[in-house]
C-alpha cells in the first residue's frame, strides 16, 4: 500500500510540482519586473562609470521602462473595469428578465380578473359563462352595450342635467351697436370701475385682435402682472364668467380635459370645461376658458388633439371623439359618441417662464397669439362701467369687418417679404405661412381696435419670429443682430418697430 501512495505521490506531483513552479515563477517574474529598489541599486552602480552619451542613452532607457510599466498597469485597469461592467451588465439583463416575467404574470392575472367580470355580465342575461369565447367581436360589442340596459342610467350627468335646463332657454337683448374701438375702451373701463384692475389700452387692444387670428391666446410674463384677471374680467365683461381650468403637473392627455368613461361605474368622468362647450351649443354667448399655469405640463401633451382640430378650416370638421358608441340616453348634443367642439369658445393659457414650468414648444407658439404681460398696469380713474351682452356672431363680424377694412398695405408686405428673405439667409429661420396668415388677420384686427398697423406688424414680428432666435447659439449670432436692426431701420424707419429691435437688443445681452 505505501509503495501506491508513494507511486501517486511522484506521478502526479510530477504535474502539480511544475503547475506549481509556473505559477511560483510568474509571480516572482511580475515581483521582480516591477522590483524598484533593485533597477535604483542597478542606476546607483553605474553612476561613475557612465558618462555624457552613455547617460542619454541610459535615461531614455528608463522613460522607456517606465512607459512600458504604466502602459501594463493601465491594461490591468481597464481589464478589471471591463469585468465589473460585463458583471454588472449581465446582473442588469438578468434583473429585466425578471421584471418581465413579474409584468407577464400580471397581464394574466387581469386578463383572469377581466374573464370573471365578462363570466359575471354573461350570467345575468343566462348565458354559460363557457360559452364566452364562442361569441364573436359583434357579440361582445353588443354585450357591452348592453351595460346601458342593464344599469338603466345616464352615463353624461352633467350634459344630460344642461339639457333639461337650457330646453326653454331665451337668449338676452344683445347690443348690436358696439363697435370694436368702443368694446376695448368700455373694457378697460369696466375693469378698472367694477374690479379694481388697471390695464394699458395697449395690452386691451392686443388681447381683443387675437381673438380674429387664433383660438388659442397665451399670456405670459411674469408672476403677478394680471394674466389670469384679464381673460377673468373679460368673463364678467360680457356677462358670461370665464371657466377656470387649473393645470396640474400630471396632465398627460387629452382626458384631463374632457374626462373619462369609467369602466366599473358606467358613468362618465365629466369635467368643467366638458360641460361648457357642452352648454356653449345651446346659445351664442362668448365662452372664454382659461387654462391656468398652463406650460405647468407639458401643453403639447394635453391639448395635442385641440390645437390640430382647431386648425380645421371647416368648423364641421371640429369633432370630437368623446366615447367610442352611442347609448340611447345620451344628450342631445352627443352624437355617435361625438361632440362638436363650439365655434362660440375660445382658450386662453396664463404661462410663467421660471424654472417650476415647462418650455412652450415653437409647434404651440406657431398656432396661439403670445401676449406679454410684464408690468402691472397704473393705476386711473374710471367712471363707473357697466358689462355688454354681446353676441359672438356680431363679435366675429365686428373683426371680420376690421379684417377687411384694414387689410396691411402691399407697401409693408413687400418689406416684410425681403425682412423674411434677410432673416433667411443671415440666420437660416422662415417667417412661415401659418405666421403669415396670422399676421393678415391680427394687423387689421388691432387697427380696428384702434391701433395702428407699424405696431400691429412690430409686435407679430417681435412675438412670432424673433421669439424663434431664443432656439438659436446666440454667441454666433451675436454680431448678425445689429445689422438685422439697421436693415429693420433702413426698411420701417428709425422711429418704428421699437418692439421689434428692443426685443433682439435684449437678446444680445444674454449672451
Amino acid at each position: 500500500m505505501d509503495t501506491v501512495f508513494k507511486f501517486l505521490f511522484e506521478f502526479l506531483g510530477q504535474f502539480f510540482g511544475s503547475l506549481w513552479s509556473i505559477i511560483a515563477a510568474a509571480f516572482k517574474g511580475i515581483g521582480e519586473a516591477f522590483n524598484l529598489p533593485a533597477y535604483v541599486n542597478i542606476i546607483y552602480a553605474y553612476t561613475t562609470q557612465l558618462g555624457g552619451l552613455a547617460w542619454i542613452v541610459a535615461i531614455v532607457a528608463i522613460l522607456l521602462l517606465v512607459a512600458v510599466m504604466a502602459l501594463i498597469v493601465w491594461l490591468l485597469i481597464v481589464s478589471v473595469k471591463k469585468f465589473i461592467r460585463s458583471h454588472r451588465r449581465r446582473k442588469d439583463t438578468d434583473s429585466l428578465v425578471r421584471e418581465v416575467q413579474a409584468l407577464n404574470k400580471e397581464v394574466m392575472r387581469l386578463n383572469l380578473e377581466r374573464d370573471k367580470i365578462l363570466s359575471m355580465k354573461v350570467s345575468q342575461i343566462g348565458l354559460n359563462p363557457n360559452e364566452i369565447s364562442e361569441l364573436t367581436g359583434e357579440e361582445l360589442e353588443t354585450l357591452n352595450k348592453g351595460e346601458e340596459q342593464a344599469t338603466g342610467d345616464k352615463r353624461f350627468y352633467k350634459l344630460s342635467e344642461i339639457d333639461e335646463l337650457w330646453a326653454d332657454y331665451q337668449p338676452p337683448v344683445y347690443d348690436y351697436s358696439v363697435t370694436l374701438p368702443e368694446f376695448c375702451d368700455r373694457f378697460r373701463l369696466f375693469a378698472c370701475s367694477q374690479l379694481g384692475l388697471y390695464y394699458d389700452i395697449k395690452i386691451i387692444r392686443l388681447f381683443i385682435a387675437s381673438f380674429a387670428s387664433t383660438r388659442l391666446i397665451i399670456l405670459q410674463g411674469i408672476s403677478g402682472t394680471g394674466k389670469t384677471s384679464l381673460p377673468y374680467a373679460f368673463g364678467k365683461f360680457i356677462n358670461n364668467p370665464a371657466i377656470i381650468a387649473s393645470v396640474q403637473p400630471s396632465w398627460r392627455d387629452r382626458s384631463e380635459l374632457f374626462g373619462y368613461f369609467n369602466e366599473f361605474t358606467k358613468k362618465f368622468n365629466e369635467t368643467e370645461l366638458l360641460r361648457a362647450m357642452y352648454e356653449a351649443s345651446y346659445n351664442e354667448n362668448i365662452y372664454a376658458v382659461i387654462l391656468d399655469e398652463m406650460n405647468i405640463a407639458r401643453v403639447e401633451y394635453y391639448f395635442a388633439e385641440m390645437l390640430s382640430i382647431l386648425e380645421m378650416p371647416s368648423r364641421d370638421e371640429w369633432v370630437v371623439d368623446v366615447v367610442p358608441n352611442a347609448w340611447k340616453s345620451d344628450p342631445k348634443h352627443i352624437v355617435n359618441g361625438q361632440i362638436q367642439i363650439p365655434g362660440n369658445m375660445w382658450y386662453i393659457g396664463t404661462a410663467n417662464n421660471d424654472d417650476s414650468t415647462f418650455a412652450i414648444t415653437d409647434k404651440v407658439y406657431d398656432r396661439a397669439m403670445p401676449i406679454n404681460i410684464d408690468t402691472k398696469g397704473v393705476a386711473f380713474e374710471a367712471p363707473f362701467t357697466e358689462s355688454i351682452n354681446i353676441n359672438y356672431n356680431y363679435f366675429e363680424e365686428l373683426l371680420n369687418q376690421a379684417k377687411a377694412n384694414n387689410v396691411v398695405s402691399e407697401e409693408n408686405l413687400k418689406k416684410i417679404n425681403l425682412l423674411d428673405d434677410y432673416v433667411i439667409e443671415h440666420f437660416r429661420i422662415a417667417f412661415g405661412n401659418r405666421i403669415v396668415k396670422q399676421l393678415r388677420d391680427f394687423v387689421p384686427a388691432y387697427v380696428g381696435c384702434g391701433g395702428t398697423e407699424i405696431d400691429g406688424l412690430d409686435y407679430v414680428l417681435a412675438r412670432k419670429v424673433f421669439r424663434k432666435f431664443e432656439s438659436l447659439n446666440l454667441s454666433y449670432i451675436r454680431d448678425e443682430i445689429d445689422g438685422l436692426c439697421a436693415y429693420i431701420d433702413e426698411l420701417f424707419g428709425e422711429e418704428n418697430m421699437n418692439e421689434c429691435k428692443d426685443y433682439l437688443r435684449m437678446l444680445k445681452k444674454l449672451v
